[in-house]
Formats: C-alpha cells, structure tokens, sequence
C-alpha cells in the first residue's frame, strides 16, 4: 500500500515508514493538478518578463541582479553546484530518504512553482531505491538545508554519487540502473529542491520516533522495578495524577498498571510498605514530563512537515 503525498496529514509515521521501511510513495492527482497551475502561472510570468527572486534574479546579495533570459536555465544549475557544497560521511540512507519524501511533500501544496517533472522525479528515486549521497555536514538550517538539498538534487540532473540496491555509483549510473530518466533544471527548479529545512525535519522526525519507543520501555523497566522491594503500587494510580493534571504522567501511570496487571502487589495478597522512596515512587511524574515535552515535539514537527518552506512562495490564485 502507498502513502499518497498531498501536501497535507503526513505524520511522523508515515515519515518512519517511506524512510526507513521503504513504503512505495504517490503523488495525489489533485497535487499533481496544484504544481501544474502553479508552474504555468509561473512561466506566463516569465514569457512576460516579469522580475521574480530567485526565478530571474541573483539570490542573497545579488538578489538585485536580474539575469538575462538565456541565463535563467543556467543559473539554477549553477545554483546547485554553489551549495553542494557538505563534507563528512555519508548521511543515513533513511535520513537522504526521509529529506526526499518530505520535499515532494512541500511541492504537493501547488506553491513551489516547480516542474511536475521535479516531484515526480523524486519520488521515483523512492520508489526505486536509489538514494543520493549526502554529507553530514555543511548545512546552516537557516534559510534552508541548502548544502545536503543540493547534494541531493544533484543525482537528479545526473551528478553527484548515490546508493543504489547496496551499491555506490555515480549518480548518473545509479539512474540509469533504475532506469530512471536524469533531468535538466529550468526556471525555478533548482531553488525548488533546495530552499527548505527537510534534512532537519527528517532527522527529527526518525529521532522523535525512537524516543517515543524508548520512553515505552522505560515504562516496561519501571513496572518490573516495584517486584524486587515489593513496592507500594498506589503512586500508580492514574486517579491521583488526573487530580495533578498533567497529560503525560496519567498516561505513564497507566501504561505501568496496565503492564503490572495481576499482580500481587495490585491484589493485596503481598504484603508492602506504607510509602517507599521518591526513585519508585515518582516515575510517572519523570516519564510523564518527557512523554509531555515529545507530545508537544511532535505536533511542532508535524506543523513543520506538512508546511510550505519556500522562498518565494507563489500564489497562483
């Protein structure tokens, strides 16, 4: 079954499942529909000369530079090639693979102003499994992980080095294996692949997914813990934390009675102390607190992977 990219709804799950459980990725026709109105309000807008950062224009500092006509297609190669610029080992093919989805999930929205060819690109490099080098270091997150993008974008002009079935290649060669067709950049399309924090919001996504199940075995630690001292099961009563009233502890104090269920020391039938230490006791309130501040983590990461991260953003309405 595929995840279908529209732009909106993805979760972290979905995330976990196309980059590193190779979940066959589509785009939605509807999707398909929004980049094509985008891109052709975008190339009327060109054939009318009109100035447009970073379409017929410098970027940074020379945003102020228009270019002539025949150099619009060269610079958003030229782009690329001024950004991949990282160094280091090898990211994680899921964290390379993550980056990807959530980039076809931004042009998904019908505001990127790319090609159809872009999106359409990337998640057939997913589909396929071929799967660009990219350094781990290099990139300032600030207007955009422009480096590790860039490494990424350059395998689908046909460039760079990618993974391919356990392999490394040319990036060229890799395509070619998969048979998937390398691209030339137009108008727009390189800054397309580049100008957003996809890197940082895979690689946030992966860690928060692993965090939430190590905060599962805590839990399974924590109701083990109480049958060596024979210890007070009252603290885990999910009652006196809803009187508290914080989210996390309630939960955390139920998932540990419902481990414990059965137990000797819920029935009565053992004996156990009137109090023990606060290291027993307290675990929901510390497991509780963490299961707070990842909640709140990932509503944050979901906002982040469902937005639009783009400059400019084009509003074809």
């Amino acid at each position: 079954m595929s995840i279908v990219v529209t732009g909106k709804g993805l979760t972290i799950g979905d995330v976990v499942a196309v980059a590193r459980h190779g979940e066959q990725v589509e785009l939605h026709a509807d999707a398909l529909a929004r980049i094509v109105r985008c891109r052709g309000m975008l190339e009327r807008k060109i054939e009318a000369e009109e100035v447009m950062y970073g379409v017929n224009t410098g970027i940074g500092e020379l945003a102020h530079i228009v270019l002539p006509s025949d150099q619009v297609k060269q610079f958003q190669r030229y782009l690329i090639y001024n950004h991949a610029a990282g160094y280091g080992d090898p990211f994680r093919i899921e964290y390379v693979r993550g980056a990807m989805f959530l980039r076809a999930n931004v042009h998904a929205h019908g505001h990127s102003g790319c090609r159809p060819i872009i999106t359409q690109t990337l998640i057939e490099m997913l589909n396929k499994g071929v799967t660009p080098v990219v350094c781990e270091h290099g990139s300032v997150g600030a207007c955009g992980d422009l480096a590790p993008m860039s490494q990424m974008a350059l395998v689908l002009m046909g460039e760079g080095e990618a993974f391919y079935q356990g392999e490394r290649y040319s990036g060229r060669k890799a395509m070619e294996l998969a048979g998937i067709e390398c691209i030339t950049l137009e108008a727009r399309d390189g800054l397309s692949l580049i100008n957003g924090s996809n890197f940082i919001a895979s690689i946030g996504s992966l860690i928060l997914h692993d965090a939430e199940k190590w905060l599962k075995q805590a839990e399974l630690a924590a109701a083990m813990s109480p049958e060596a001292p024979i210890a007070h099961m009252k603290p885990y009563d999910t009652r006196l934390h809803e009187l508290r009233g914080y989210a996390g502890a309630v939960t955390s104090a139920a998932n540990i009675r419902q481990i414990v269920e059965g137990s000797d020391l819920l029935t009565g039938k053992q004996p156990v102390k009137v109090q023990d230490a606060y290291s027993m006791r307290s675990t929901p309130q510390v497991i509780g607190a963490a299961r707070d501040q990842l909640r709140w983590t990932r509503s944050q990461f979901e906002i982040e992977l469902n937005g639009v991260a783009d400059n400019p953003i084009f509003l074809p309405e």
